[in-house]
């Protein structure tokens, strides 16, 4: 029986196999991890799909692995298998001896110049185009299928899917990502240099930090929340309590539930094929979480519907799960707003990205001491940095301003948030 990547999320086709948890005659049961893999999302274990002894390891670590290709080999019924199975012949040992089978690294670098219709399945049914240029022709509304290739075998490039759009519509097609890349120089002229692949991860970061830079038009507004009152109740509650812990961004989020409600154009999508705005009645936010591997953000669904508390334990699970690389693809999507916040590491402001396809993110910097003048007089009080970055396309600046405003007095006011923990 042989054991294949399973399709491991949305636009996942390929993963980097980190490392093999079995070994040749090993005898492991149904759902016992067999790999672990390295997505463009996350790191995640493979389980067999049954139980059985191990036969032979078609991968080695390192390898690019696709959808559909065959891991492990599973003797299933040795007694079956054996009755089966023809008397070996000495020679044909020896020769399988001197001609070793190809790696699946090789495999993998000739099928991804093959025809579709020369992949294995799942991978069968895909047009020949690689995961960003899939993404391209969903962002301007092209039916990459019916897309033309003009690349080796057919394969689609992102001029090819802008001609089949100028073709279509009889006019210009925006860019929403870049074509062609600047060429660097040759560092080591001027002194030694190292140069190391970098991670699935970071590679997708890197994509969706930049399709997102030019789908997106970005206006960054900032403001400043008194959180003198809001730390002096939490550091009083967690004080009296050896259970979960409140943190500042646990009650960002719940503030965030109700407002998003206050302000629905926050909690939209833009569809720029359709010219429509997408409207979800659910809030999942996301929170961004700083990890060894890299930048993930995990996402907790139905905020509006939790305690303050119950924030705080399924965020505080859910970092964790990222740091130890655990997070599945599934605990990664469907947000509907992003929270970012470096104030536990430096920092007096900074500008955050929008993740599209989301219109809207809120960049938490570190709380600082300041003078400000009140009805008193002036005063020292603890400011908190705010700066909400949006999509202009969707949100106007002074709807943005009230946006942050409302989120600014609620974090100054949180006697009646607090009655919610």
């Amino acid at each position: 029986m042989e054991i294949k990547l399973p399709n491991v999320g949305e636009n996942v086709e390929k993963a980097k196999l980190v490392r093999i948890l079995v070994k040749q005659g090993d005898t492991v049961a149904k759902d016992q991890p067999i790999v672990e893999i390295e997505t463009e999302k996350a790191t995640l274990e493979v389980p067999a799909d049954s139980a059985g002894t191990v036969s032979s390891i078609n991968v080695r670590e390192g390898d690019e692995i696709r959808v559909g290709q065959t891991l492990i080999t599973l003797e299933v019924g040795a007694d079956a298998k054996q009755e089966e199975k023809p008397e070996p012949q000495p020679q044909a040992a020896e020769e399988a001896e001197e001609a070793p089978a190809k790696s699946h690294r090789e495999v993998a670098a000739e099928e991804d110049w093959e025809p579709a219709s020369a992949l294995r399945a799942p991978v069968s049914a895909l047009p020949p185009a690689a995961p960003s240029v899939r993404r391209f022709a969903r962002e301007v509304g092209v039916d990459i299928g019916k897309v033309q290739g003009s690349g080796p075998y057919g394969r689609i490039s992102v001029e090819d899917v802008k001609a089949h759009a100028r073709r279509a519509s009889g006019g210009p097609v925006p860019a929403t990502m870049p074509s062609r890349r600047a060429e660097l120089p040759d560092f080591s002229r001027w002194g030694e240099v190292a140069i190391k692949d970098i991670s699935n991860i970071r590679r997708v970061t890197s994509e969706r930090l930049s399709q997102s830079w030019n789908a997106v038009v970005h206006v960054h507004h900032q403001d400043m929340a008194d959180i003198t009152e809001l730390e002096n109740l939490r550091k009083l509650r967690n004080e009296k309590t050896s259970g979960v812990k409140l943190t500042v961004t646990a009650v960002i989020i719940k503030i965030l539930a109700a407002i998003l409600k206050k302000h629905p154009a926050m909690n939209s999508s833009f569809d720029a094929a359709g010219q429509k705005l997408i409207y979800k009645k659910y809030i999942h936010i996301g929170v961004a979480v700083d990890t060894p591997r890299g930048l993930l953000v995990p996402v907790i669904r139905d905020v509006d519907q939790k305690t303050i508390l119950q924030l705080a334990d399924e965020l505080d699970a859910l970092a964790k799960k990222a740091r130890d690389g655990k997070l599945t693809p599934d605990e990664m999507s469907g947000g509907t707003f992003t929270v970012t916040n470096l104030g536990g590491i430096s920092g007096t402001q900074f500008n955050p990205v929008v993740n599209w396809p989301e219109v809207g993110i809120l960049g938490v910097s570190r709380a600082s001491k300041m003078q400000v003048w009140t009805d008193s007089g002036p005063q020292w009080r603890l400011m908190l940095p705010l700066c909400f970055a949006y999509d202009h396309r969707v949100i106007d600046g002074a709807d943005g301003a009230r946006f942050l405003r409302d989120v600014a007095a609620d974090l100054t006011s949180p006697f009646e948030l607090m009655l919610e923990i």
